[in-house]
């Protein structure tokens, strides 16, 4: 059994660990342990991500403002297409849906209200006598996911980091101030921080070092590809009721992506779709679309994974010195990596976080049980 040592090991590949990791190893030597063959399998490689400000709770609003910039101007050879693409959003209110959209208007920003016919001159297809009101977000991009993910991984490679696949974190230990992490494959890698980014199973990552969990919750959500002819739908909004139980945005650019904005709790896992939630996003999106859906083309699901509060915990485990937890993206993980990576990274360094501070009471994860005055760093004990 070979050990190996670095200053701070980060379980997870998905976006939430080698944003992370792609901070941290400019200053440290970081390793990150990933169960799967790849980087990136299961939440983060099943995304239709998008950047919009007025989605999620307000710490994960922050983070997606300050994300904002790198995404818009990615640092030189972080990517070799653009990250982001224009993207308008449609909010539709069918009738009974109006408090919702009243509501959505007083705690959002940027939101400019539009007209039933503006709304079907921009998405045709669009049935007569289904918005009652409606809004749109002009200042929101498609995410190029696969790109981004891919950059943050160039970065961390590029800075010395090591990726570690097929070796399932397994086995936790601490001491003399060290983290030791056994895997399934016979390895054993040292550091004196563990950053959990686990995802879906962070509270099974703790339940192992024998802390405390969360109280973490994977919900599976479904997406359906549709071919909309003869509609065109390239340049169309995403279209999306306020009451968020659908929306259907462009996928490859003649293709029509729906989802019934499902978030059914489950253990983690290999998420598969569930028949039910392909046929409730069809029917939902067609009481709104005059669109005929001859067959399904491909359909997939995936783990959106929140804390009991819906709010991403990023942050030391007061029990645990050199613990920190780095989960509870749900459905925000990609438009906040940017910040998120540097939070953490800023954190762990004992840095000021600058305007990300704003968040961190809201962030820490210490406000799902009393726990001790938070601590750590690269110091240990």
């Amino acid at each position: 059994m070979d050990t190996h040592r670095f200053d701070v090991i980060v379980i997870g590949a998905g976006i939430a660990g080698v944003s992370a990791a792609a901070e941290l190893a400019a200053e440290h030597r970081v390793v990150v342990l990933e169960a799967e063959a790849a980087a990136g399998m299961h939440s983060t490689g099943r995304s239709a991500a998008m950047w919009i400000l007025n989605y999620g709770t307000p710490d994960a609003r922050v983070l997606t403002g300050l994300s904002r910039h790198f995404l818009m101007t990615p640092p030189a050879g972080f990517c070799d297409t653009p990250l982001v693409r224009p993207r308008s959003i449609l909010f539709v209110a069918p009738h009974g849906q109006e408090a919702e959209f009243e509501a959505m208007l007083a705690e959002g920003s940027g939101l400019r209200v539009a007209s039933p016919a503006e709304a079907m001159a921009r998405v045709p297809a669009l049935r007569p006598g289904y918005v009652a009101a409606c809004a749109f977000e002009d200042d929101a991009y498609d995410i190029d996911v696969a790109a981004l993910h891919q950059g943050f991984l160039r970065q961390f490679r590029r800075c010395g980091g090591t990726l570690a696949l097929d070796q399932r974190a397994q086995t936790f230990a601490r001491r003399d101030g060290i983290w030791q992490v056994g895997s399934a494959a016979g390895e054993t890698f040292t550091a004196p921080v563990l950053v959990n980014a686990a995802g879906a199973w962070g509270d099974v990552v703790a339940a192992a070092a024998g802390l405390r969990p969360l109280g973490l919750t994977p919900c599976r959500r479904t997406g359906v590809i549709i071919d909309p002819a003869p509609w065109a739908v390239a340049d169309w909004p995403v279209v999306h009721d306020v009451a968020h139980t659908w929306y259907a945005r462009a996928e490859a650019r003649t293709r029509l992506m729906v989802t019934p904005a499902d978030e059914t709790p489950m253990p983690p896992h290999d998420v598969q779709p569930d028949e039910f939630d392909i046929a409730l996003a069809i029917d939902r999106m067609q009481q709104a679309l005059a669109i005929e859906v001859r067959r399904v083309e491909r359909a997939w699901a995936g783990l959106r994974t929140f804390t009991p509060d819906r709010g991403l915990a990023i942050g030391w485990d007061a029990a645990a010195p050199g613990f920190f937890w780095c989960v509870g993206q749900g459905g925000y993980g990609i438009q906040t990596s940017p910040a998120a990576g540097r939070l953490v990274a800023d954190l762990i360094a004992g840095r000021d976080p600058g305007a990300a501070g704003a968040a961190l009471a809201r962030l820490d994860p210490g406000r799902f049980a009393a726990r001790a005055a938070p601590g750590g760093g690269l110091a240990g004990d």
